[in-house]
């Protein structure tokens, strides 16, 4: 599948995944089994985050988990949206991800495939907002938490993205 995705830097030179397009629309809500069939053609890749070296994988876990999880049925108007369409972005938000932060599992249900615990890394994107001609009027940046699941196999691979949050600073024009 075609993706538009850049990696930039904003006015602090800290970078940010500017995504293009707004594949997943919605007035009302999104239609989560077309993300979770667009999250499929990432299963079986691997992506290296630029600031540890650290190798992710994407297991089969991820569609389901991505649009499924407890914390993606909560999500509402922006944050949806926003969630969704950041999944065009996934190998460009585990490249820029920095700010590695380790949690051991507590979670019975996990004692299986997140072995080895959890990892958080914080990463940014950025989103187009469109004036009524269609033309793009701004950008709005979000804050994103990557969450990974450290296996018993000794691999480390993305298991869902949280923490969204649209950044109160101003959006940058495009």
């Amino acid at each position: 599948m075609e993706r538009n995705v850049n990696v930039i830097k904003d006015i602090n030179g800290n970078n940010i995944v500017l995504i293009n397009d707004i594949i997943f629309k919605g007035k009302r809500q999104i239609n989560w089994n077309d993300v979770k069939n667009y999250l499929e053609q990432y299963v079986g890749e691997f992506y290296e985050i630029a600031d540890t070296k650290d190798i992710i994988y994407i297991g089969k876990d991820l569609p389901d988990e991505y649009t499924g999880s407890k914390y993606t049925h909560k999500l509402k108007g922006g944050n949806a949206k926003a969630k969704a369409n950041a999944a065009q972005g996934i190998p460009e938000l585990l490249e820029i991800a920095q700010g590695k932060h380790f949690k051991e599992n507590n979670a019975e249900k996990h004692k299986r495939n997140a072995k080895n615990g959890w990892y958080r890394y914080d990463s940014r994107f950025a989103l187009p907002v469109y004036a009524d001609n269609g033309e793009v009027e701004r950008y709005n940046v979000y804050h994103a938490s990557m969450l990974i699941r450290h296996a018993n196999d000794g691999k480390m691979y993305l298991y869902d993205i949280l923490d969204i949050k649209k950044e109160t600073s101003n959006p940058f024009e495009s």
